[in-house]
């Protein structure tokens, strides 16, 4: 029988913990919660969760430094559920390694599908595949083949490291910050022109109408996010 995915809830808000027990359960999961960053800290050092969800305004510290903290030392998959709507609070949390953010209030249907995004991921990641398929297009990272109707599409360098880029963390929000750090390097994360030109370029090579791109998806304000 496979194991039940294992949560860990870092939320104060009592009302918010049982919301979600309930429905988390009731979708086939095991939920453990902490009700402080200190507590969350702990628990996940000492239960190895399959995801972490997060609000950012806990008691004894700021969510933001529990992300931080997280990220020297695991690669769990950490999806922010905040009150904070604000597009620069989710760039802070996406820049500090959370995965996604969800803002409160919202729907069951869209916090499981988040999650389903998020441990898809991270399963991919483990086992190592290297071919991603969505529609039309198709991506071997390992050959570094590019398919769209089953045709090769040339891609230049750039154009193709961002596009891998995109794959590796597909279903997931990329900062203008991030993409360009790991495309272009650090001393770019401000020039996003360059990122606005070949995301063009990408969509007019892969996508059926590039004014209405079906794979590559923008965050109004915040990044990009490959289509899942």
């Amino acid at each position: 029988m496979t194991p039940k995915p294992v949560i860990l809830l870092i939320e104060d808000e009592r009302q918010m913990r049982r919301f979600l027990r309930v429905s988390l359960a009731a979708d086939g999961y095991d939920l453990i919660e902490a009700e402080t960053a200190a507590e969350g800290m702990t628990l996940a050092a000492s239960h190895n969760p399959d995801i972490v969800l997060l609000d950012l305004g806990l008691p004894d510290g700021d969510g933001l430094q529990v992300t931080e903290r997280l990220r020297e030392w695991t690669a769990v998959p950490i999806l922010v559920i905040s009150a904070r709507g604000q597009e620069a609070d989710k760039i802070k949390a996406l820049d500090a390694g959370a995965d996604d953010y969800l803002t409160k209030p919202f729907g069951v249907g869209e916090l499981l599908a988040r999650i389903r995004v998020a441990l898809r991921r991270a399963a991919t990641a483990d086992d190592g595949q290297s071919v991603f398929t969505l529609g039309e297009l198709r991506v071997d990272l390992a050959r570094r083949h590019v398919l769209v109707s089953q045709k090769e599409v040339h891609l230049t360098p750039i154009e193709y490291k961002l596009l891998a880029l995109l794959v590796k963390h597909a279903g997931l929000v990329l900062t203008h910050r991030q993409l360009l750090r790991e495309v272009w390097g650090p001393h770019h994360t401000e020039q996003t022109q360059y990122l606005r030109v070949y995301m063009g370029q990408l969509r007019h090579k892969l996508e059926r109408d590039p004014s209405r791109p079906q794979y590559l998806l923008t965050e109004p304000g915040v990044g990009y996010r490959l289509r899942v």
